[in-house]
């Protein structure tokens, strides 16, 4: 079928097959600029593995280190007249790529939360790997079935405390005017907790050492986000901010439970990017649009392949953390004078003079490329298969 973008508030409905496959070759072409690396990871697990900065940890660590890599993502595939969804797509690109380079790749559709997802992918270690020497955990989704309880539990994106008004962009029409959001009640601070703070990345852990399936010298890596107070209300002092420190405390513990082997666990506290994950933020792509047109002036805008190929390439030896013992990806992005430069356009933005001050062109074409939309070099006049399928995904 014709492929073309349907867009639905904040989510892109429809993902193109061949401009999935050109965003991923393009990020693959990005890590190889650099060569390989010496001392890489050669068996990698990525949770979260489909999109964003899970993708681009994938595509980094099998490029710039040879690596083996296994993902883990919960996408839908498409069919002859409906498309799946992009994550479905970039999976299968990625695991022709990384064949074509022979590279093993193997994926696995389905629940990371459910004790059965962990049972396959452990006897997918057990049967190609032997173990893994790192682990990614990149989930980003709003609810989550408790393997032990059956609970459903959701995440929501509130303030806590009180209401939060201030600026916000539609970024469909590329109006600017004001949002408040009302404040956390009841269980939002303790369910957000249970979806996106650290206690799955702490079970899957656990499942690996008790098979015995995590190598000498192991790291493991879970991505957070800390970004300028004027988004402290709705993030980092909000109910997924709570979630956010809930994933400090698990690195800690896992920290100690990777000491024995000589292992590391990290929170990498990354650049902000448009994802399908920070599209649904309230606030926050407005500063995006704004952050954008500072940091591609300055010369140091990055995306998702960037920030991971930097990742691997600079922190991975060398993680260089803060006081708080994290990994700053976002060092660039909260650089004084960028960040100076932001707040005083963040100031005077309005609809009139978006354009001047922001980079909205930039946020919408970032935002679809994520579907596989606007990439160069594909025939979005063409036909093509919406129902091709992941190769190692029976």
């Amino acid at each position: 079928m014709i492929v073309v973008p349907k867009i639905r508030g904040f989510i892109c409905t429809t993902a193109h097959p061949d401009g999935c496959a050109k965003h991923v070759a393009d990020q693959i072409a990005v890590v190889k600029q650099g060569g390989l690396i010496p001392n890489g990871p050669k068996k990698v697990l990525v949770i979260g593995s489909s999109t964003g900065y899970g993708l681009s940890s994938r595509i980094a660590a099998a490029f710039s280190s040879n690596a083996a890599t296994l993902g883990v993502f919960f996408e839908k595939s498409g069919e002859a007249e409906r498309t799946g969804t992009a994550g479905w797509y970039n999976s299968t690109a990625f695991e022709k790529e990384a064949a074509a380079a022979g590279l093993y790749a193997r994926s696995f559709n389905g629940d990371a939360f459910s004790d059965e997802m962990k049972s396959d992918v452990i006897a997918a270690i057990k049967a190609d790997l032997g173990q893994v020497d790192c682990i990614i955990y990149s989930l980003a989704s709003p609810r989550r079935t408790h393997p032990k309880t059956g609970e459903v539990l959701k995440s929501v994106l509130k303030p806590i405390g009180q209401s939060y008004t201030n600026k916000n962009l539609n970024t469909t029409n590329g109006v600017v005017d004001e949002i408040t959001i009302l404040p956390a009640e009841g269980e939002d601070v303790a369910q957000t907790i249970a979806v996106m703070g650290g206690e799955d990345w702490e079970m899957w852990i656990d499942a690996l050492l008790e098979e015995n399936l995590i190598a000498p010298g192991t790291q493991t890596f879970a991505y957070s986000y800390i970004g300028p107070d004027l988004t402290w209300p709705i993030y980092k002092n909000g109910t997924i901010g709570k979630a956010k420190e809930d994933l400090e405390r698990v690195q800690q513990a896992l920290d100690q439970k990777l000491a024995p082997l000589g292992g590391k666990a990290w929170v990498s506290v990354n650049k902000a990017l448009v994802t399908q994950a920070s599209s649904a933020i309230p606030v926050v792509p407005l500063y995006i649009s704004l952050l954008y047109k500072v940091m591609k002036a300055d010369g140091t805008h990055e995306d998702c392949i960037e920030q991971m190929n930097r990742l691997f390439r600079d922190r991975y030896a060398n993680p260089q953390p803060d006081a708080s013992g994290r990994i700053r990806l976002d060092d660039w992005e909260m650089a004084p004078a960028v960040q100076q430069l932001v707040m005083d356009r963040w100031a005077q933005v309005t609809t009139e003079n978006l354009s001047e001050l922001g980079d909205l062109a930039g946020y919408q074409s970032s935002f679809l490329r994520l579907f596989g939309f606007g990439l160069d070099g594909v025939d979005y006049d063409a036909d093509t298969d919406t129902a091709m399928k992941v190769p190692s995904i029976r």
